[in-house]
């Protein structure tokens, strides 16, 4: 005990004297020693006294050299490397990138305490888990997000991924790197396309030349035909998920059902259904499949349809089953086209139903559109 004192106290009258550099080079010299020499228990304690001392000197530098030498170890004492972590970004970036001795809880705890050059420190790892990511997608800022997303060695959680995409799904690097990713959920992609729709309605040159009314419907109609796509896209397990996103954010609307109705996302148009009505996926894929029209339309009206428009999806829906059983490759121009001829009576209806008819309308010259661009392809080869 005494020895060490000795060895100690002079270390410490040395340290008060010396120059910034001498300091310097005896803390990664000393941090080294610690690591790669053999010393007794006595030594070891002494020199980590030492170490714990340089903690408080008053040249980053010196702190700097120390955690060089340390912060890389299993072995280097957790105190210092915590205490190190702690410090200014350019002294802390070793122990934070570098250390296997800061957990998990050390490492949230880091990114809620820290800046932002603490948390890009944290999201640099090479291996960063999935709680600490959930960390920096709640509280991180775009450029470390961004870190984060381009880092291979972090793994992600899908609820994670759907934060980031809540949170900064508005900057355009952040969007495409998350776009990207092959296990993006389906409703997180789904709050990018309107993180997009919404960009495009708020540029001033963009209301200027269309206005902002018809700016607005054309933002909806691209939400609504990108919500399809990604419903087409997904696996089956997906789609609850997704359906509960879009009820949640009232999007579950008339014009988005219809449109998935025709273009044939069945498992989409089910799982809403189920959604909104409660009722069992069986029964409501029963009645959807083979139940009568009246059963059919109250189907939809205990999913809030109003009776106007329930008429119209009862109707979509017969035209479906028989779509399906004469031509299932060409649904949508089937049911699109002979949906038009039914309510042929209703063109220039105003509200809800006029909306509904228009958009079917467009679905329809849509496919009218690429059956031809397929029929000129295929004669011209």
């Amino acid at each position: 005990m005494l020895g060490r004192r000795v060895i100690v106290e002079a270390f410490l009258r040395w340290i008060e004297t010396a120059k910034t550099g001498d300091r310097a080079r005896a803390a990664n010299a000393l941090g080294r020693a610690y690591l790669q020499s053999e010393m007794s228990g006595e030594e070891r304690a002494a020199a980590e006294m030492a170490m714990t001392f340089l903690l408080d000197d008053p040249s980053p530098r010196v702190r700097l050299a120390l955690a060089e030498a340390i912060a890389w170890s299993p072995d280097a004492p957790r105190s210092l490397i915590l205490s190190l972590a702690a410090d200014q970004p350019e002294v802390a970036c070793h122990a934070v990138t570098c250390s296997p001795l800061l957990s998990d809880a050390d490492l949230v705890d880091l990114a809620a305490r820290g800046n932002g050059a603490t948390r890009m420190l944290i999201a640099a790892r090479g291996h960063v888990t999935r709680p600490v990511s959930a960390a920096l997608a709640e509280v991180g800022d775009e450029d470390e997000v961004l870190c984060l997303l381009e880092n291979d060695g972090a793994a992600i959680s899908s609820q994670s991924l759907k934060r980031i995409a809540e949170r900064l799904g508005d900057c355009c690097d952040i969007r495409n790197l998350l776009l990207d990713r092959s296990d993006l959920p389906a409703d997180a992609r789904q709050l990018l396309t309107q993180h997009v729709s919404n960009a495009l309605v708020g540029l001033p040159l963009a209301q200027a030349a269309i206005g902002l009314q018809r700016l607005q419907r054309i933002s909806r109609e691209a939400t609504e035909a990108a919500i399809v796509s990604i419903a087409g896209d997904i696996a089956p397990r997906e789609i609850p998920d997704l359906v509960e996103h879009l009820r949640l954010n009232g999007r579950l609307t008339p014009s988005l059902l219809m449109h998935a109705l025709c273009v044939g996302r069945l498992d989409f148009f089910a799982a809403a259904i189920v959604d909104l009505t409660e009722c069992s996926e069986r029964r409501v894929r029963s009645i959807l499949a083979t139940g009568r029209m009246h059963a059919v339309r109250a189907l939809y009206e205990s999913a809030g349809l109003s009776r106007d428009i329930s008429v119209i999806f009862v109707e979509a829906t017969l035209l479906w089953r028989e779509a399906v059983r004469k031509a299932p490759g060409s649904v949508l121009g089937t049911v699109g086209g002979r949906l038009l001829e039914k309510f042929r009576d209703h063109s220039g209806a105003h509200g809800a139903v006029g909306e509904l008819l228009d958009m079917v309308e467009k679905l329809h010259v849509a496919e009218q559109r690429q059956s031809a661009r397929v029929y000129a392809a295929l004669a011209a080869a």
